[in-house]
């Protein structure tokens, strides 16, 4: 940071020159480098401020404050209090606002499970009388044939055999198409595997 006296300064024209003691020339300054000072900047004022350089080469002065002189608060500034007050006022509202929230998206809960009991007890249930015969039976024992696991199953283990030439009996087989992933041994999923296998 560089600290200089405010050398000329145009008022028309809103820049003038600091010259600083540290600086071999004179640093030119524009108004909008001063602008959250209280007061327009004069002729012999004490200015605090860093140096960049422009893409034409020349040095200007930024991040510039008068020596002296107050600053205009940001509304996001700690020592300005009407901010607080403001912060407490949105608070309040956003709480209002979650809880108003809440409470309408369980009344609108409330509302869908409501009607989607009264809709399911206004529908008569369907009931039957019907009971199953034999014939019905064998057609299902047909449809859904029973598979039948070898008892003796605890030699067997998945340990990601997938082939009929891997297994050592038929009972393996069926506990391995019955238990285990991606077994590749039932090519028409009629829960017999390894039927073109003649070992078995």
């Amino acid at each position: 940071m560089n600290k200089g006296l405010l050398k000329t300064w145009k008022t028309d024209k809103g820049f003038g020159f600091i010259k600083s003691d540290t600086l071999e020339h004179d640093t030119f300054i524009h108004i909008s480098a001063l602008k959250h000072m209280s007061r327009k900047p004069k002729i012999g004022d004490t200015i605090y401020f860093e140096v960049a350089t422009q893409p034409d080469g020349k040095t200007k002065a930024i991040n510039c404050r008068i020596e002296g002189v107050a600053e205009l608060k940001a509304p996001y500034q700690k020592h300005n209090q009407q901010p607080h007050r403001i912060a407490k006022s949105n608070f309040a509202s956003s709480f209002l606002g979650k809880v108003a929230s809440i409470a309408l998206i369980a009344a609108l809960c409330f509302y869908a499970i409501n009607k989607y009991n009264t809709h399911s007890s206004s529908q008569t249930p369907i009931i039957t009388n019907d009971l199953a015969t034999n014939d019905d039976l064998a057609t299902f024992d047909e449809k859904y044939p029973k598979v039948v696991i070898p008892k003796n199953t605890q030699n067997f283990t998945c340990d990601g055999r997938q082939y009929c030439t891997e297994m050592r009996s038929r009972e393996e087989a069926v506990f391995f198409i019955n238990n285990c992933p991606n077994t590749k041994m039932d090519g028409d999923s009629d829960g017999k595997p390894c039927e073109n296998d003649s070992r078995f």
